[in-house]
């Protein structure tokens, strides 16, 4: 097998065409979909690259690697994966965001409307041969409301076009730290902003949630969130059960008249099949679906093309979408270095580091074209300031045309 190839195994899925393409550059591919997560560890020997959709990833599976160095989730989130267990054993954990968000947008419309126009119960009187129109001839409308939308990244924007295609207005928080890109897909919206959590919630009759599960969010909308939202108005969840506070949630639903669209619930079955019983998923006041949101064939489709390019990249060289690399500098200090890129340069250049106990914890070297001879410039985070002595004998080097210290703490 050539360097450039790899072992991948895949514990999920896949399409026919991407993995025929994959094999066909060269890559061996193990596709074993019936994977449980503790079957894993004994399946990973010899394997550079796991893919996974909804298996769950634990630390034995990175303790029992011999050449895994990298887990790639078919899809966008990654909590099924010990992010911290991989870093650990230095296993990148790659994702593939944005390729559902058009599926998961257009199921919370599905499951919006549906409540509205209480179409699940109204099927199931036809069904049953029952004839019932002044049951269901009060819907609310949605034109003109107001839907707050609690998680504005790719699939909140794919929301609010869609809502507000219906003539729903459309508010989120206020953050500092949203792209550019963002920004003006929310100011092509009109999409309004909030200053704070009661503004957001106060006046709105649809709370839309579309937050990754994480330590901080786990139980983020509780009662108190909750009690910040009108009577009667409607929860839609489409993002991860742990967010939510069942509890919470099922006295709203029972005190005050809310509504509530879930695609995702708390302690829901791993598998595909199971028997099992919610008292929120049983509730009249819940219209809910199996953890579906992300599941169209155009959506398995575009996931399929997003695995095969992290695939490619990274037999490359290149790592794309690394959810547990460290993007700001570490190092209590950065030491910019220009040089000649030639063999032995940086090699003498981390010695000398290695030589005054400095520890070098984050590197990048970028190699500029010229005409003649290349040169280069490495960024290096380094543990602790350098001293002047150090930093001398590195400006000194015969091949190094300068440097400079950055955050020199």
């Amino acid at each position: 097998m050539s360097l450039n190839t790899m072992r991948i195994l895949f514990a999920d899925k896949i399409d026919a065409g991407r993995l025929g393409w994959l094999e066909a550059a060269g890559h061996e591919c193990i596709v074993k979909p019936e994977l449980h997560a503790d079957d894993l560890a004994d399946h990973i020997a010899g394997i550079e690259v796991l893919v996974v959709r909804s298996t769950e990833v634990k630390r034995g599976v990175f303790k029992a690697a011999d050449e895994l160095a990298m887990v790639l989730r078919a899809g966008a989130g990654t909590d099924t994966i010990d992010c911290d267990g991989a870093a650990k054993f230095g296993i990148y954990v790659c994702n593939v965001p944005g390729r559902n968000a058009v599926a998961v947008a257009e199921l919370t419309m599905g499951l919006l409307l549906a409540i509205d126009r209480q179409i699940v119960d109204a099927s199931a009187d036809l069904r049953s041969g029952r004839w019932d129109k002044s049951r269901y001839m009060g819907a609310s409308g949605l034109k003109g409301c107001r839907m707050a939308i609690v998680g504005m990244g790719a699939i909140g924007i794919e929301v609010a076009e869609r809502a507000a295609a219906f003539g729903i207005e459309v508010a989120a928080l206020y953050r500092d730290d949203r792209s550019a890109g963002l920004l003006a897909d929310m100011k092509r919206l009109d999409i309004e902003i909030a200053p704070d959590w009661d503004a957001l919630l106060a006046d709105t009759d649809i709370v839309s949630l579309h937050l990754p599960a994480t330590p901080e969010t786990c139980g983020f909308v509780d009662a108190e969130f909750l009690a910040k939202m009108p009577d009667r108005a409607i929860l839609l969840n489409t993002s991860r059960g742990e967010i939510v506070d069942e509890e919470a949630l099922l006295r709203a639903l029972d005190e005050r008249g809310m509504r509530a669209g879930l695609d995702v619930f708390c302690q829901e079955p791993s598998g595909a099949d199971a028997d099992w019983s919610s008292p929120l998923a049983s509730h009249p006041s819940v219209t809910g679906t199996h953890h579906i949101g992300a599941s169209t064939l155009q959506a398995s489709e575009a996931i399929a093309d997003g695995v095969t390019e992290v695939l490619e990249a990274f037999a490359a060289g290149e790592v794309l979408n690394c959810v547990n690399r460290a993007e700001r500098p570490l190092g209590r200090s950065t030491i910019v270095v220009r040089h000649r890129d030639q063999v032995g340069v940086l090699a003498g250049i981390l010695m000398a580091l290695r030589a005054s106990g400095i520890n070098v914890l984050q590197m990048r070297n970028e190699i500029l074209a010229g005409p003649k001879h290349h040169a280069a410039v490495a960024t290096i985070g380094v543990s602790r300031r350098p001293s002047r002595k150090v930093l001398d004998e590195l400006n000194n080097m015969e091949a190094v045309h300068g440097l400079r210290l950055i955050n020199p703490c």
